[in-house]
């Protein structure tokens, strides 16, 4: 939990604003917006200990898809206290205090209360070929999203046949586009000795391949910030969360779904394979299924053990071992 001594800076970060709220030590709440570029973070880190002389301010900000990274590296370069929270825990935490509006400066005070109180984890940035390996298999999903809804459009019963030859040739651009960035990305994987051993290691695992590797590689944070295997399942968003209550309330559990949406999303088709060839996977997904589980939520229990053996051949530093795996997968 935080403590009193500290001042504490929530902010609010959109493409092209910073809403800061700075709790001082001794509870008052100070707010200001700032440009969201290099002169913004300037001001903003003045304006801090302009209100908070003496004190060790910590930063606290929503991972907002991005327009958060160039901040959190200013602030972490300048030696501060930064935490990158997920979203879905300051709503929640916003849903507990009764929260009623939904403003910018609203956000930012929310989000130095959760701060202040849950004292997020600090965020250190990712080695600068991981951060480059991220930004391509970001930009190749993003292709690939926009080559999916283009090819969508050509099931318009509408579509005259020069629109539907646009369309083609933007499908055909953009998933050329895409390609070429998993073959940079399969490049600076080869050209970076840490990279590729993790890379071979990941494609021990049957159901692992070439694009799903280097989708683990780009988001799954540096193993000394992950203590075990079920916290990777669990910053993937793939932990299960139950839904009971007294002896009459028994929902379906289901996964969390709050962490990264990204891992989780690359994790879905290639746990689709495993289970019908890793045959620890597959094992596990029969008595689940045999056991009365829906064949969806045997899929999401297979996801979970898929990320939890990426993890262990990572951390153990040895190629995939059906002996050991089967540990995992009881």
């Amino acid at each position: 939990m935080g403590t009193a001594a500290n001042a504490v800076v929530g902010i609010d970060v959109s493409k092209g604003t910073l809403d800061a709220c700075l709790l001082t030590p001794d509870g008052k709440a100070r707010d200001r917006a700032f440009p969201n570029d290099p002169g913004g973070f300037a001001a903003l880190l003045t304006w801090a200990d302009g209100h908070a002389p003496g004190a060790a301010a910590r930063f606290g900000m929503e991972a907002t898809g991005g327009y958060e990274d160039a901040l959190a590296c200013h602030l972490h370069a300048a030696g501060r206290v930064v935490s990158v929270i997920n979203p879905t825990r300051v709503k929640y935490a916003g849903v507990m205090r009764g929260r009623r509006n939904k403003t910018d400066k609203a956000d930012a005070r929310l989000i130095a209360a959760y701060t202040r109180d849950e004292a997020p984890p600090a965020w250190s940035p990712p080695a600068p070929e991981v951060r480059e390996l991220q930004a391509l298999v970001r930009r190749r999903d993003d292709l690939r999203q926009l080559a999916a809804h283009e090819k969508a459009r050509l099931d318009a019963p509408l579509l005259t046949p020069a629109a539907r030859k646009s369309v083609a040739r933007v499908v055909k651009l953009l998933g050329k586009e895409a390609d070429a960035m998993q073959a940079a990305a399969d490049a600076l994987i080869a050209a970076t000795p840490a990279l590729a051993a993790d890379a071979g290691l990941l494609a021990s695992i049957p159901g692992v391949g070439t694009q799903t590797a280097s989708t683990v590689l780009a988001e799954l944070p540096a193993l000394d910030r992950v203590p075990s295997a079920q916290a990777a399942a669990a910053y993937c968003g793939l932990s299960p969360r139950e839904f009971k209550s007294g002896s009459s309330v028994r929902g379906r559990t289901r996964l969390s779904k709050s962490g990264n949406a990204r891992l989780r999303k690359a994790l879905y088709l290639p746990t689709l394979t495993a289970v019908r060839f890793n045959p620890v996977l597959k094992g596990f997904f029969d008595r689940l299924v045999a056991a009365g589980k829906p064949k969806m939520q045997a899929v999401g229990a297979c996801m979970r053990k898929l990320v939890m053996l990426c993890y262990g051949v990572l951390k153990n530093r040895a190629p995939f071992d059906p002996a050991w795996a089967s540990r995992i997968t009881r």
